[in-house]
């Protein structure tokens, strides 16, 4: 079958072992990326496109006659017009369950970053202050420890369970918020991990993690008013999607110390621009990273092999992860 990779770029390739998808499709076609300009004539002949972030709307579909298989390269389809797929009889996959480590972990990573204010103890050290100090240690940025505290996850679904696995480790407690996020009451256990309205989450939580997909009921699920409702010693991660927060809620909340800190992995836009208020800030207590939690090597090279046992299903008439 004539496939190609639209943008793979954005799994970083020069570190991995392709063989899963080029011993599948020995001719596959692997473009870093896809600037509009080129699309008409890569999808042309395209049977199989494997797409990450390019968008395939009814436009650009239009331009692939002979499209029999779109494989998102990730878990989430906003990119794909599944309407005009539905009706043109063209499959659809995505990934699913195959970065749940690796996100877990740089969760663990911006939360322990920030409790244990690492970043100030490193200037304090580039400045000279530990040399200077007559003291073994230096005490000047109070910490404290996980164990004791409550963790509140946003979305328990794979990545959501995975990360109150490790609090639990930690010696968190973890509730997870009831749906829909808008409803007062709470109640009830999912995988032993109890229930509680959404207000009742942020009020109670040390850390407010957010693992949901983004929906019209989630979108600026963190503003102004859910800031307002968390502790003043809490903590926001985000690793799943930028428009969950209201970035420039979240600024305010940071600069007037309505909450302890923030570790964002998304951003609504990305790349960002050059003026993004939430990277320009170089707050203290705010860490971003460039959408990178999903991506420890392991996790890219299960991604690729997730997309090649994908391909081989439809190949042989097996529905395996479809979402039309």
């Amino acid at each position: 079958m004539q496939a190609v990779f639209l943008d793979f770029a954005t799994f970083g390739p020069a570190d991995l072992d392709c063989s899963p998808l080029t011993g599948l499709l020995p001719g596959i076609r692997l473009h870093d990326d896809s600037p509009q300009m080129t699309l008409a004539g890569r999808l042309r002949d395209a049977e199989v496109v494997i797409v990450n972030k390019v968008v395939l709307d009814a436009r650009i579909l239009a331009l692939a006659p002979q499209l029999k298989l779109i494989c998102c390269a990730a878990t989430g389809t906003d990119n794909v017009a599944l309407d005009v797929a539905r009706t043109r009889g063209i499959a659809v996959t995505n990934i699913r369950d195959y970065c749940a480590p690796s996100v877990t972990q740089h969760v663990f990573a911006l939360m322990l970053a920030l409790t244990q204010r690492l970043r100030e103890y490193d200037r304090l050290l580039a400045g000279g202050a530990w040399a200077a100090s007559r003291s073994f240690c230096l005490l000047d940025y109070p910490f404290h420890e996980l164990r004791g505290r409550t963790l509140g996850v946003v979305g328990l679904g794979a990545l959501g369970r995975s990360v109150a696995q490790v609090a639990q480790a930690f010696g968190m407690e973890v509730i997870a918020a009831q749906r829909p996020y808008a409803a007062s009451a709470g109640g009830g256990q999912t995988h032993g991990i109890r229930r509680v309205a959404f207000t009742e989450l942020l009020s109670s939580s040390h850390v407010v993690s957010l693992h949901c997909p983004l929906t019209a009921e989630t979108r600026r699920l963190i503003d102004a008013d859910a800031l307002a409702r968390m502790r003043r010693d809490a903590l926001l991660i985000n690793t799943a999607r930028g428009a969950l927060v209201d970035p420039a809620a979240l600024l305010c909340a940071l600069h007037d110390g309505a909450i302890a800190g923030a570790g964002i992995d998304v951003l609504e836009q990305e790349p960002p621009a050059s003026d993004e208020a939430l990277v320009a800030a170089r707050l203290p207590n705010l860490i971003v990273t460039p959408h990178i939690a999903w991506a420890a090597r392991e996790a890219r090279e299960r991604a690729l092999a997730e997309i090649a046992a994908n391909i081989e299903a439809y190949l042989s008439g097996t529905r395996r992860n479809r979402v039309d």
